[in-house]
């Protein structure tokens, strides 16, 4: 038996689970990791932390999250409170509870691709028709194509990714202001990446009074080291946080994930230490693949995309002889890297140039 012969849904059918090679090489720079470990004395507070959970683990969580909730939000700033934040397993899952509550079966989900390639599976997983908008040639996307293209297919939610992944491309604060003049339903902007933003580049949460169908979205397995602990979250109006409370599991996010976030968020400036080292190897990585001549896309998250390459599937697998494991996202001619440690870019750039001879 296979999966075809199952009473599977329609739209999933011919679908492949969503997930990056998972291979064991010395330099992994494919999923847009922290390569920095959790410092030690964030370490040694998550433990204490966890302790001090553990004899209690007979007892079901914070349903609400409340103390977690209100540390997001003073992290957040701009006064948001408690109210205004929802945290869940990972910003896959706030984004799964978006399109549960907003979305589903008659509805329609907008994204402007090649954007974050989960949010049409999430889609078509809730029975949300998914539809393509348009980037420009140079990946990036302005505000008049954009308020085009939400009156054209007049969405129930739209997403827009800044920085976007795998272009590393943020959005100005005009095109979102334009998707939420044009748009009757849900904006949500992913903002994953958004500690990593260079100086200037602005955030959507600064327009969060503009609309109460405004979203956005973080994460904590970026810039603070926290991917195994799968800790995401959102800021939105209260009565977005009252829906999502319609759809949520009960009891979603455990009491060691509480008490782990919490803890790293109590040293913040420690694990947001490693973001402006991770900037510096981006933009190194920038300089370095343009003096190679290739096309190098600006990145304000912690990863580049770059082409020119011909044939991408060669180089990377040619790369991955050379134990230096990087992203091929489906893009003709393209490939994206992590920017990691000064250690990992030399082997990087060593292993690319190694690639490139072969291409030639």
């Amino acid at each position: 038996m296979n999966l075809d012969d199952l009473p599977i849904r329609d739209e999933l059918r011919g679908s492949t689970p969503y997930g990056a090679p998972q291979l064991d090489v010395p330099v992994a720079l494919n999923t847009n990791e922290n390569s920095y470990p959790v410092p030690e004395a964030v370490v040694e507070a998550i433990v204490a932390a966890v302790r001090e959970e553990a004899s209690g683990l007979n007892r079901y969580p914070d349903r609400e999250a409340t103390a977690l909730r209100a540390d997001l939000a003073r992290y957040l700033g701009h006064d948001l409170t408690v109210a205004n934040v929802w945290a869940a397993n990972g910003s896959n899952e706030v984004l799964q509870e978006l399109l549960q509550a907003f979305g589903g079966p008659g509805r329609t989900a907008l994204g402007f691709t090649p954007a974050y390639s989960m949010h049409p599976i999430l889609s078509r997983g809730t029975g949300t028709d998914w539809i393509d908008g348009r980037r420009n040639d140079d990946f990036s996307v302005d505000a008049e194509s954009a308020a085009a293209d939400v009156r054209k297919h007049d969405p129930d939610v739209v997403f827009l990714c800044s920085p976007n992944n795998p272009t590393g491309t943020a959005l100005g604060l005009d095109v979102v202001e334009a998707v939420l003049a044009e748009s009757r339903g849900m904006v949500i902007v992913d903002e994953a990446y958004a500690e990593f933003r260079r100086p200037g580049t602005p955030s959507a949460i600064s327009r969060l009074g503009l609309s109460p169908r405004l979203v956005v979205t973080r994460t904590m397995s970026k810039a603070f080291a926290l991917a195994g602990a799968r800790l995401g979250y959102l800021a939105a109006d209260p009565a977005v946080v009252d829906a999502i409370q319609l759809v949520r599991l009960p009891y979603h996010l455990s009491s060691i994930t509480q008490a782990a976030a919490r803890a790293a968020l109590a040293h913040t400036d420690a694990l947001l230490a490693t973001v402006e080292a991770i900037k510096e190897q981006r933009d190194r990585i920038v300089s370095s693949l343009r003096t190679r001549g290739l096309e190098v896309v600006p990145s304000d998250a912690n990863f580049v995309l770059f082409g020119g390459l011909g044939d991408q599937r060669a180089v990377w697998q040619r790369m991955l002889t050379q134990g230096v494991l990087i992203r091929d996202v489906g893009l003709p001619g393209y490939l994206r890297v992590t920017a990691g440690t000064p250690a990992e870019t030399d082997a990087f750039l060593e292993a690319l140039d190694f690639s490139l001879k072969g291409q030639a």
